[in-house]
């Protein structure tokens, strides 16, 4: 009945009796994302009418009438079909200024048009194959970033930017071939990096460092949502990155880095939001080249090192151990390194770990990503081991036992899920400098079997990679204990089913065998 009354008004009816009806249609369904079947046909003809609408010389108001509902009727896959033609793609791809030639958006009356229409083109990309082929033919990638170089700068339009990047990361996570095109065509790199410094506005204190104010207020909501949909388009534009890139990219990848660094250190207008915003974060940084992930830490400033000289003096002098990690103004700072972006991963890390699921999509890339910082670059790596495998005083409790970082990984080690297990078992293996008897002293033998027999290190050694040669410094605790643990013995089953050492159940079982084989 909705849709009938709406088609009569839309056919007949003059803009003012259209934008009402449109309206009451849209207050009416705007929540609604599952249509009637038999109204099918009329959903159909509805949009080819406000198509037809939208051709001539209307209101903007009526222009956002007709686009929201075309927004709603586009979430029904069916409806598209035969309203998705290059005629009616055009349409939109008009009222988005995206077919614009000049070099400004200066009419603020027409910003809700041009939102409505990046909507409606979102939906639709994303629900008819057809309009994707189309997406292809009539180029929108390129309008796309054409559009945001417009409005890269402007700060009262994010609801523009916002969608304009969501309609391109669709675009380039349903086809391959825009990914190339955004990548070296349309220098998509560079523009959408610069998206993210005007939307976590950005002020350089260096060529790789941004100031960062601790006490200023969080990113509003449009500056989050808008610095998430860049982060989500500069991962399908950098996927497979850290393989493959050029030395004359490097400089590129590294502001890249740095900006993702800043995104690390500020805050959403919720923790939620600010979750969601470090989680894209953490993905992206997963493509950049190992090798530009050390501005990910800084050097101190000639004031901040005095400063930390004077910290360092106040600790008490049986406190040598913990000397090179302190924490000075909320900054984390370890051998003269500024450490807070390394510091707000292994909290995002540990977070993950006890929401207890999801390990596979929301845990394994940041155990990554601190698995090759820690590889590949030696700071890091020894923070990492300060924070996660700190000298060890008790030796009473089994590794797996407890609420620190490492007894929350040992337990990893054993996880159900092979891929999870696998890589917090690397993290602390490199941790230790993929030393075996290093391992087995933070994790234990059982907990590290899985690994080390993957690595062919059953008997002991170190993996292949090289690590500087500092040495761990035992605790009295551990070199006390360390002659009372037990050597290793393989272990069996009795017939009982009890365990027992491996020599003992064999002797058993030769027994039962001896006295069962007697003849008749």
């Amino acid at each position: 009945m909705d849709e009938e009354r709406a088609l009569y008004i839309v056919r007949a009816g003059e803009a003012g009796a259209i934008e009402r009806v449109l309206r009451d249609y849209s207050d009416k369904h705007r929540a609604t994302f599952k249509f009637e079947s038999t109204d099918e046909d009329k959903r159909k003809k509805l949009c080819e009418g406000i198509f037809k609408v939208l051709l001539k010389d209307i209101p903007t108001t009526c222009q956002v009438s007709c686009l929201e509902v075309l927004r709603i009727l586009s979430r029904d896959k069916k409806v598209l079909v035969p309203v998705t033609t290059k005629e009616n793609m055009q349409i939109l791809l008009r009222l988005a200024k995206l077919n614009e030639s000049d070099d400004s958006l200066e009419k603020v009356s027409e910003f809700p048009v041009i939102v409505e229409s990046l909507k409606c083109l979102c939906n639709i990309v994303f629900n008819s194959q057809m309009a994707q082929q189309l997406s292809l033919e009539l180029n929108l990638a390129a309008k796309l970033c054409n559009l945001l170089r417009k409005c890269k700068d402007r700060k009262f339009i994010n609801d523009i930017k916002c969608f304009d990047l969501r309609l391109l990361f669709l675009l380039s996570l349903l086809h391959t071939d825009i990914r190339s095109q955004l990548r070296y065509e349309l220098q998509g790199l560079p523009l959408l990096t610069q998206i993210l410094e005007s939307a976590f506005s950005i002020k350089w204190t260096d060529e790789y460092e941004s100031a960062i104010d601790h006490n200023g207020p969080p990113l509003s909501p449009q500056e989050t949502d808008c610095a998430i949909e860049a982060l989500k388009a500069l991962f399908n534009v950098t996927v497979d990155s850290w393989k493959v890139h050029k030395e004359s990219d490097s400089h590129q990848f590294r502001v890249m880095a740095a900006v993702l660094r800043h995104c690390l250190l500020i805050v959403g207008p919720t923790e939620d939001k600010t979750e969601e915003l470090h989680s894209n974060a953490v993905n992206l940084l997963s493509n950049v080249p190992v090798s530009c992930l050390d501005v990910l830490i800084c050097p101190l400033t000639h004031e901040e090192t005095a400063q930390e000289a004077t910290t360092l003096d106040e600790l008490p002098s049986d406190k040598t151990a913990e000397k090179e990690t302190v924490l000075k103004n909320n900054t984390m700072v370890y051998n003269g390194m500024n450490m807070e972006a390394i510091h707000v991963l292994l909290n995002f890390m540990e977070k993950r770990i006890d929401k207890g699921s999801s390990y596979r999509e929301g845990l394994t890339p940041v155990l990554s990503l601190l698995t090759e910082c820690s590889r590949a670059h030696r700071n890091i790596r020894k923070f990492l081991k300060d924070q996660v495998l700190p000298p060890l005083r008790d030796v009473t409790n089994r590794p797996e036992v407890g609420s620190t970082v490492r007894n929350k990984l040992v337990r990893l080690m054993t996880h159900v899920d092979l891929g999870v297990k696998q890589i917090a078992a690397e993290f602390l293996f490199v941790l230790c400098k993929e030393r075996v008897d290093s391992l087995l002293k933070y994790t234990g033998y059982g907990n590290a079997a899985g690994l080390l027999a993957a690595r062919g290190l059953l008997a002991g050694g170190r993996g292949d990679n090289w690590y500087s040669e500092d040495e761990d410094t035992d605790t009295e605790e551990y070199k006390n204990a360390k002659p009372k643990e037990e050597l290793l013995k393989p272990m069996g089953l009795k017939p009982d089913g009890t365990i027992t050492p491996l020599e003992e159940a064999l002797n058993q079982y030769s027994v039962i065998e001896e006295t069962s084989s007697d003849t008749d």
